[in-house]
């Protein structure tokens, strides 16, 4: 039997498997992210085999110290920017998360953003229920067909992929795309061009949806220099990371029109937003809940449990980062 510590309820299926494999569960109270000396008194309360983390939980070496009889954190998430990689693999740590449960969900959620964008969806709700409807009129709240449009794709990887596919097959759009390596199997099924860089896919872009980890390298890839190569009649997703988008000049640019709009699930500060965003009305903003289905959390619930209890049987985790 493993003792194991879960940072924030998850769904029940996941803790039920835990459970019934005889582990012990420890399960935070508090249905919110815990802050680092939160999570810190937490760990010192019993000897834990194991942790079950959210990417909202800071996992560095303040964490380890405290906790040198853990072997194993299990995030609940497809990133690990919220755990400090390098120093698990230097303690001899397993990391694992969940990838592949949230390819469908947050590639819907993209196709989703960019409708409600190009199609003034959230505009059009606000004009209605503020009574300002009057009745039909040829030129209200005009937006642009997808059908023909060229789609950017930054992170060609199994979401972004997903994306592409939706929007060529779904809505008979063109793609180019740009990754750190080329990939013919994601061309020949699409019919995707290859950008030999990120500015030579935003200039070309009708629409532009990120899909890229969050590394030293990705931090601020849309930043300032690169928004104003987009055509202003272009829109910028983001489903990836906050992080990986300079909030403030995306505000800066969505004022000034540089670019046509925005629509993001994830925040540089989440829950914070950059100054002036919320007031925009060419942005659409949704709270992080791009895998937010049923189906995909309960599945990134089962995938981290399973994980640990791979781990503890002996077995290497399917999943497995370190």
């Amino acid at each position: 039997m493993a003792k194991i510590f879960v940072t924030r309820r998850i769904p029940r299926v996941g803790l039920e498997m835990l459970g019934k494999a005889g582990h012990k569960l420890t399960v935070s109270e508090e249905d919110r992210p815990l802050s680092k000396a939160e999570i810190i008194t937490a760990l010192k309360k019993d000897l834990y085999d194991g942790v079950l983390c959210l990417l909202t939980d800071t996992i560095d070496k303040e964490i380890y110290e405290v906790t040198p009889h853990t072997k194993i954190f299990a995030n609940y998430a497809v990133g690990v920017n919220n755990i400090d990689v390098e120093e698990a693999k230097r303690r001899g740590v397993v990391v694992t998360n969940t990838p592949g449960a949230l390819t469908e969900s947050v590639a819907e959620h993209a196709i989703t953003l960019i409708l409600s964008l190009m199609k003034r969806v959230v505009e059009g709700d606000k004009f209605v229920r503020d009574g300002k409807f009057s009745g039909f009129a040829p030129e209200l709240l005009l937006g642009a067909d997808l059908k023909g449009k060229t789609l950017g794709i930054i992170g060609a990887g199994r979401i972004g992929a997903r994306v592409a596919e939706i929007a060529v097959k779904g809505f008979d759009m063109r793609v180019i795309y740009y990754d750190i390596k080329r990939s013919e199997i994601f061309e020949r099924e699409t019919g995707a061009r290859f950008g030999e860089t990120v500015e030579v896919a935003l200039k070309e872009a009708d629409v532009v949806s990120i899909h890229v980890p969050l590394l030293p390298e990705t931090r601020h890839l849309i930043n300032k220099e690169r928004l104003v190569l987009m055509k202003s009649t272009a829109y910028l997703v983001n489903t990836s990371r906050g992080k990986v988008v300079d909030e403030n000049a995306l505000v800066d640019a969505l004022r000034k029109r540089v670019i046509a709009g925005a629509a993001l699930d994830v925040f540089e500060n989440e829950p914070a937003l950059a100054a002036g965003l919320s007031e925009l009305r060419n942005v659409v903003l949704t709270p992080h809940t791009a895998s937010a289905t049923k189906e995909t959390r309960e599945e990134m619930a089962v995938l981290a449990a399973q994980n640990l209890i791979d781990f503890f049987e002996g077995g290497a985790p399917a999943n497995k980062v370190t």
